[in-house]
């Protein structure tokens, strides 16, 4: 799909080029609308430690959708304005929060996020996204073997020939098995096997761990992506990194969700989130696809525990159009990244940025794996985030005693071109945010 672009001004030297706003909302859940907003009548209820959560819904005719464990210590359930003021006063609850919703952070506006175009082949690619961080240039060293890394997602396409998928998995709905396609799509990104066939991953010797939280339409709430957390971090040691390539609006609440110090638990999504990392877990994520909003207005790319990955290009796109000079290189940022202060590194979020005759933009996606065989295209900065989940990887293989500081650290220091990238946009919605935080490497994060 083309993105629909207009002229602000011409000039002998340069023609900007601004993207006219297609934004395509996330679709919701039953009961959530945009991502980031609250999911009416259903709540997550924190429960003070060393009383049962299952103890205390069944004490307030509370119905768990879903029941806590070793992140969270808690239940999420539909309740009625009555039960939320009983629990609310109840001395052995934290708090009550109310749930709100999530969505996978694929670009729709140019390739449909459950899938599309693409196809399989006999002969294995090396995707550029793959190549230009380097990926391929380390594999005799390390490619990931015997690290876990779970995909926070719409669940992975444990049929997929070119995937190797523990059959322990996580699921918020009916089963583990992808059917939206954007989960074996990061999937592929990270780990697609080096073989013969379709593509191969960032760190093709990784095991992957379906834990699916979001629906067919790639939509899911604060509570059924805590479970998913909750169900990683009771495997830190197996599981050693963590891919959500999705997201919803929101701040970084400070403090592990208790920004008043006062242990009063206002944001329970921050809190399992800080437990898990404190388990062992590296969790990266995709930093949003709106260009209006900075990465702090994001979550979880806001909370300061985790690695938040903006999008550039791989490679030098195309240029058709007479009124604009040059063409969008590899290395910039893509004009739908959210980015700001707070982001770590860049990484590939699409091949590559076209301009056509008639000066519209066309993301060209990254190419990873499809549901059901073969391969597929999508763009976003879901795309760009598992680049740097499979980095995290193979710095493990080479130096398992690394903690998520360690990693964050040694990505964000050993980024390319770091002062320099991602260049800017020519896209009018794209603003630079005051920081080059470079593309992330291979072979610089994996050096002894």
């Amino acid at each position: 799909m083309l993105v629909m672009l207009r002229r602000l001004s011409l000039t002998p030297v340069l023609a900007l080029i601004a993207m006219a706003l297609l934004v395509v909302p996330s679709g919701g859940t039953t009961d959530a609308t945009a991502a980031g907003g609250v999911v009416p009548g259903q709540f997550i209820v924190l429960v003070n430690e060393g009383f049962d959560p299952a103890g205390v819904a069944n004490d307030h005719a509370a119905a768990p959708l879903r029941v806590f464990g070793p992140a969270t210590h808690g239940f999420a359930a539909r309740l009625s304005e009555s039960q939320v003021d009983r629990l609310s006063v109840d001395p052995r609850v934290n708090n009550v929060v109310a749930d709100r919703s999530v969505s996978i952070t694929c670009h729709k506006a140019n390739h449909p996020c459950s899938g599309g175009g693409g196809g399989g082949g006999s002969t294995q690619v090396v995707p550029a996204g793959v190549k230009r961080i380097g990926a391929d240039q380390v594999w005799t060293d390390t490619t990931g073997s015997a690290i876990g890394v779970a995909v926070i997602d719409t669940g992975v396409d444990f049929n997929h020939s070119d995937l190797s998928v523990a059959p322990d998995c996580f699921t918020a709905y009916a089963s583990c098995q992808d059917d939206n396609g954007h989960g074996t799509h990061t999937a592929g990104t990270i780990a697609a096997l080096n073989n013969s066939q379709d593509v191969v991953g960032v760190a093709p010797g990784v095991t992957l761990y379906s834990v699916k939280v979001l629906d067919t339409s790639g939509s899911g709430t604060w509570s059924a992506v805590i479970a998913g957390v909750d169900w990683v971090t009771a495997r830190a040691g197996t599981i050693h990194v963590a891919n959500m390539s999705l997201g919803g609006s929101g701040p970084d609440s400070g403090n592990c969700g208790d920004p008043n110090s006062d242990g009063i638990i206002d944001d329970p999504f921050h809190r399992a989130i800080c437990n898990s990392v404190a388990a062992g877990v590296t969790y990266v994520v995709s930093a949003g696809n709106d260009p209006n909003k900075e990465v702090s207005q994001q979550v979880p790319a806001a909370y300061p525990e985790v690695i938040a990955v903006a999008s550039s290009t791989a490679m030098d796109g195309s240029n058709a159009c007479r009124s604009f000079s040059g063409k969008i290189l590899a290395d910039t940022a893509s004009y739908f990244t959210t980015d700001g202060a707070g982001v770590s590194v860049s990484a590939p979020g699409a091949d590559k940025e076209d301009i056509s005759k008639s000066c519209f933009i066309k993301s060209v996606g990254i190419l990873s794996l499809k549901v059901g065989g073969g391969t597929t295209r999508m763009s976003g900065t879901s795309m760009a985030s598992p680049h740097v989940s499979g980095v995290a990887a193979l710095i493990l293989e080479d130096h398992p005693g690394f903690s998520p500081a360690d990693i964050r650290s040694r990505i964000e220091s050993s980024a390319d071109r770091k002062g320099t990238a991602p260049l800017n946009s020519p896209s009018v919605a794209y603003t630079f945010d005051g920081e080059r935080e470079g593309v992330v490497s291979a072979p610089g994060a994996t050096q002894p």
